[in-house]
């Protein structure tokens, strides 16, 4: 598989955690623009190969899955104007979509991959917690297949400290019922991103992920349907 030569994405985050202000940003906008472009062509390597092994999947173009690097500082106490971060969402309807999906992100010292869905809207999250409630069995036993316990060995933790009130509280899937988001994630070094397997490695995990999100959109697909 074709790989990505991701030192200048790295060189860039580095800089602007440093500097980080709009002085330095527009005197090395070209630098900002090289990372960037170097970052999409990845995407696009990324993008057409899951492609290949989620059907459900059609890829367009980066833009459409990465997010911008400017910060959107009017409720933040950090005003800091850029990410130091690049990240990319592939799943249909883009990096502002409600499916499940795979996730990139690059950031010096706390890069990682993962997938699933993140803080979905209610009627999207009640659709998801139903099927988990009757499908509780095919849930559990994509969590706990061997291989994506390796990479993934639990679900992030946000959830309620009590079950919804729309489930009984001794179901059998009561603890899964109680999350707010369905997502795993991966950590990732620097040495790992910049080896020249990545890319393979990267398509392996999200390979593993492809149960769990077809779970997720069948769940959304048939709430959208009703």
């Amino acid at each position: 598989m074709e790989n990505s030569n991701l030192d200048g994405v790295f060189n860039f985050l580095k800089e602007i955690e440093k500097n980080n202000n709009r002085e330095w940003f527009t005197a090395n906008k070209q630098m900002y623009l090289d990372a960037q472009a170097d970052f999409h062509k990845f995407i696009d390597i990324i993008g057409n190969e899951i492609a290949k092994f989620d059907n459900s999947f059609s890829y367009s173009q980066a833009k459409d899955y990465t997010y911008r690097i400017y910060r959107d500082v009017r409720f933040s106490k950090d005003k800091s104007p850029y990410k130091n971060h690049f990240g990319a969402y592939l799943c249909n309807g883009g990096r502002k979509s409600e499916f499940a999906g795979y996730y990139l992100h690059i950031q010096p010292g706390a890069s990682f991959f993962g997938g699933g869905v993140y803080r979905p809207q209610k009627n999207t999250l009640k659709a998801i917690r139903q099927e988990i409630y009757y499908s509780t069995d095919d849930f559990v036993n994509i969590l706990s297949d061997q291989d994506f316990k390796k990479t993934y060995p639990k679900l992030m933790d946000d959830k309620l400290q009590r079950g919804p009130k729309d489930f009984p509280k001794d179901c059998a899937a009561i603890e899964y019922i109680k999350y707010k988001s369905y997502v795993l994630s991966h950590e990732l070094s620097e040495k790992d991103i910049l080896h020249k397997s990545f890319s393979t490695y990267l398509i392996q995990g999200f390979k593993l992920l492809l149960p769990l999100n077809k779970f997720i959109n069948n769940a959304i697909d048939m709430a959208d349907e009703s």
